[in-house]
């Protein structure tokens, strides 16, 4: 079961043909299609400026900083709905923005993935601004709805700001899903696609979360690392898509039946984890043989 996709077309970290470096992260944003008016806006206020400027600095994060390593793009559909399913971590979205930036840069058409950010964004008027402005809403299940039924690529995590909350010893772990995103896939007979996120957990190494002073920010938690702040170290990520995942249903099934299927997800997700940390940690066995 699965969707039988083409080679995956990406650069040299990503297993397959390289895009060819010489294409310009512009140009990438103007081949998207997406339904850009004269003005370079969707109808959903997706600018293409605003969009370029983002994967310009997201594109430095991604090549030089994090030197993501993406496996499986080929899982991603070319064209039509999917959701992307994955692992939450990192103390901030670290992962969204790169796994954002990975259909952009890996897949050929690139496409760009939309998130559903948590309401607290819109307290930070800047933040929720580019957000919206880059494809990002609001996670309320109407807006879900109609970018599935226009035929968008949607990026889900489960966890929700709980995942994020997991300290660096929980990396690896995965704390309890919700289950509207299967729902949303019944409803609009929408593909997931689930991935693995690595290295968030030691890109910002969480020892606890101060929930008293989110609270007086606006935010859910703060996290303090080792060195107080919750800035991102330059550690090596990783993703990897695995085959996509079909369920059959309208969205209005018994809950056991739901809860059924979310555990297919979380199953392929767990196996993704586990087979790429062992992989990684055999790389990095390999690197301090002498």
């Amino acid at each position: 079961m699965g969707y039988a996709g083409p080679p995956c077309k990406a650069h040299a970290r990503c297993y397959g043909a390289p895009v060819p470096q010489s294409e310009s992260l512009s140009a990438r944003v103007e081949r998207l299609e997406l339904p850009f008016n004269e003005y370079g806006v969707d109808p959903y206020g997706i600018s293409k400026k605003h969009l370029k400027l983002a994967l310009e600095f997201f594109a430095f994060l991604y090549r030089n900083y994090f030197r993501v390593r993406c496996t499986g793009v080929q899982h991603i559909p070319k064209k039509g709905r999917g959701m992307l399913v994955g692992n939450h971590s990192g103390g901030v979205a670290v992962d969204g923005m790169m796994v954002l930036t990975s259909t952009m840069l890996e897949m050929d058409p690139p496409r760009l993935a939309q998130g559903m950010v948590e309401r607290f964004i819109h307290k930070f008027p800047v933040a929720s601004l580019w957000a919206s402005r880059t494809g990002q809403f609001t996670g309320l299940p109407e807006h879900a709805v109609r970018l599935l039924e226009d035929d968008r690529l949607l990026m889900i995590f489960p966890e929700g700001a709980r995942g994020t909350a997991k300290l660096y010893t929980e990396r690896y772990s995965l704390v309890d899903f919700g289950t509207g995103f299967i729902r949303l896939a019944l409803q609009t007979r929408s593909p997931v696609i689930p991935f693995a996120f690595l290295g968030g957990g030691a890109a910002i190494p969480t020892v606890t979360n101060a929930y008293a002073l989110g609270k007086l920010l606006g935010v859910p938690y703060v996290p303090l690392t080792p060195y107080l702040l919750p800035l991102p170290l330059p550690v090596g990520l990783e993703i990897h898509y695995g085959e996509p995942l079909f369920f059959e249903g309208t969205g209005d099934e018994e809950d056991h039946v739901i809860e059924g299927y979310v555990n297919q997800v979380k199953d392929s997700i767990t196996r993704l984890i586990e087979e790429h940390r062992a992989e990684r940690n055999l790389r990095r066995t390999r690197r301090l043989l002498p």
